[in-house]
């Protein structure tokens, strides 16, 4: 019996000797089951951080609910209407889409969506129907601001169109096809596109091209980050069969804030102008002009006496920067002046030789001066094909007449049609003296059929005439 109790003591002894050299030497791994990170967890959080929500995402955002709900009720539907003379009816001319951007009823849209109608509707998201006034237009950017009557309405903010990159989500929210308040999402495509579809003098093309899908009746509607700000506002689509074929171009944000302040401040927009023609610098002039990349703007002619003349800039020079901005293309240098009002000064980084040199310049108007002229783009002018004036003073002193100035001619219009050349004064309407802007578009509106200009050029004396039919 003894010895069955030491046998006993014994085997436990060593049982429990065994499980305690196990515990020490042999102890297995944990397993770890690990979660998915939480919304915007970065995946170095989650290697890190094995204690995080079980909700994986392949990719951040992966929808656009808040961006969506925050932009719809301030976009609205515009029609433009005419009167049909012969049944006294009214018909649609045009239809697009707006943004609002103030809760008083300032709304924003494209200047081809208002531009052919005698009466303007608004449709809010809520469907109510409103009448419209243009406060003002800018055919040379598209964009068109208008008024509606109305307090405590939802609106959207500006957002940073600079700091989009290539690869960005992105929404459209419009109206294609009278579809109320359509949102479609896409990324950033590439930035600074000229498509060559604003074919007169000054016009800025520096488009925000994305894959969001733009039908007709998205044109005026707003691109939106997924914040729900404003970033560019929709205005063309590539297409070869009139519908939505993969790419589709914004108005960048920055500068329609800038057209839209002008507009809203003086009723027309003031542009500063450098003062150079030049081109897009090519692969085959990168070596003649010491360039280590394809990038910047060649510049081929100087104005006399101009904010680039009185800086210093030459013929031959590569624009490279504006206010610590690079320049790649014409229409990034473009875009980036056409923010800027006459007088504003704006830093220059340029290369000359393959020599980096900065440059300060003082950007002018049409007429070489700093002063912020008022010039009427109404629209039976825009329509006719025009951009007029009144006289400054040192121009009423040379000849002792009134008159105004024809600024700018739009090509392919009724009056380009004429021969007519910019700076033309016009002095005599159908034999009727012209003293100024104000009684020479009250005179356009009353004229019909014939109209005959008497007038003259500083440059070549006078009288010249020119004649259409309006």
């Amino acid at each position: 019996m003894k010895s069955v109790l030491n046998q006993i003591a014994i085997s436990t002894f060593i049982c429990i000797a065994a499980l305690y050299c196990y515990n020490c030497w042999f102890q297995p791994e944990p397993i770890i089951i690990e979660r998915a990170p939480k919304n915007n967890a970065s995946f170095v959080d989650f290697l890190l951080d094995k204690q995080i929500e079980p909700h994986f995402r392949a990719a951040a955002p992966d929808n656009f609910i808040r961006a969506a709900e925050h932009s719809r009720p301030a976009v609205v539907y515009i029609r433009t209407l005419e009167e049909e003379r012969s049944w006294r009816s009214e018909q649609e001319r045009s239809a697009g889409s707006g943004a609002i951007i103030s809760p008083d009823g300032f709304i924003v849209t494209n200047n081809h969506v208002v531009e052919n109608g005698q009466e303007l509707q608004v449709t809010l998201n809520d469907r109510r129907t409103l009448n419209a006034e243009v406060v003002g237009v800018d055919a040379s950017t598209d964009i068109a601001l208008v008024k509606i009557e109305a307090d405590n309405l939802p609106f959207l903010v500006f957002g940073n169109s600079d700091s989009l990159t290539v690869g960005e989500w992105v929404l459209a929210v419009g109206n294609p096809f009278r579809l109320q308040s359509t949102v479609t999402a896409g990324i950033v495509s590439a930035k600074g596109r000229d498509i060559d579809i604003l074919d007169m003098d000054y016009g800025i093309e520096s488009f925000i091209q994305t894959d969001a899908a733009v039908n007709p009746g998205n044109s005026g509607g707003p691109l939106v980050n997924t914040k729900g700000e404003i970033v560019g506002i929709s205005t063309a689509i590539l297409t070869y069969s009139g519908r939505y074929e993969g790419y589709s171009f914004a108005i960048p944000s920055n500068l329609v804030r800038k057209v839209i302040n002008d507009l809203r401040e003086y009723g027309t927009v003031h542009r500063g102008l450098l003062g150079i023609e030049g081109s897009s610098v090519t692969s085959e002039q990168i070596e003649e002009l010491k360039l280590d990349k394809v990038a910047g703007v060649l510049i081929t002619l100087v104005f006399a006496e101009s904010g680039a003349a009185d800086a210093g800039l030459k013929k031959g020079d590569v624009i490279t920067g504006v206010n610590n901005k690079k320049i790649g293309t014409m229409s990034d240098l473009l875009e980036q002046v056409g923010r800027y009002r006459p007088g504003d000064e704006i830093a220059l980084t340029y290369a000359r030789k393959g020599i980096i040199k900065n440059a300060t310049v003082v950007l002018r108007n049409q007429l070489n001066t700093t002063d912020l002229v008022t010039v009427r783009r109404d629209k039976i002018l825009t329509e006719l094909g025009m951009e007029v004036r009144d006289l400054i003073l040192s121009e009423k002193r040379k000849t002792d007449l009134e008159g105004v100035k024809i600024i700018s001619i739009y090509k392919g219009s009724t009056i380009s049609k004429t021969k007519m050349e910019p700076g033309y004064i016009v002095t005599r309407m159908n034999d009727k003296m012209i003293k100024n802007t104000e009684q020479f578009i009250s005179e356009l509106k009353k004229a019909k059929g014939r109209i005959f200009l008497e007038g003259y050029y500083e440059e070549h004396g006078g009288p010249w005439w020119y004649a259409f039919d309006n």
